[in-house]
């Protein structure tokens, strides 16, 4: 949804990150004791480059110049922690770092879901003509 300026479709993708990473947090979660489970995590670079490699377009104005378009990223930037154990069991899910991820991106999507509703709220206010 691209009304007047990209910060609607901004926000709406950070708002599919922190989607995506709830889900693996909760995964993590879930997993805690199974063993040998490898805990994963969301690459915020994967998905900004996503991100970018979607929506920037430029010419080159020289051949040493960066191309914008690139090659896909990998699966929606989750990622596995390897060489990683944290439990007898070969498992590497740390609970209280889980906990702690989850409450940061609860912290993170509010602030997001507020931004959105402040962008619909200056909407509102310009289609009722500042009323």
């Amino acid at each position: 949804m691209k009304l007047f300026s990209g910060t609607i479709s901004t926000i709406e993708h950070a708002l599919d990150y922190s989607s995506l990473k709830q889900k693996v947090i909760s995964q993590n979660i879930a997993n805690a004791d199974t063993p040998n489970y490898k805990a994963k995590d969301v690459s915020f670079k994967e998905v900004f480059q996503q991100a970018v490699n979607g929506s920037l377009e430029a010419n080159k104005s020289g051949s040493r110049h960066f191309d914008f378009k690139g090659r896909p990223s990998s699966a929606q930037g989750v990622v596995t922690k390897r060489n990683v154990s944290y439990n007898h069991n070969g498992n590497s899910v740390d609970l209280d770092k889980e906990m702690s991820d989850l409450a940061t991106n609860q912290i993170y999507y509010n602030a997001m879901i507020e931004r959105m509703s402040g962008k619909f709220s200056s909407l509102q206010n310009v289609i009722r003509g500042g009323k």
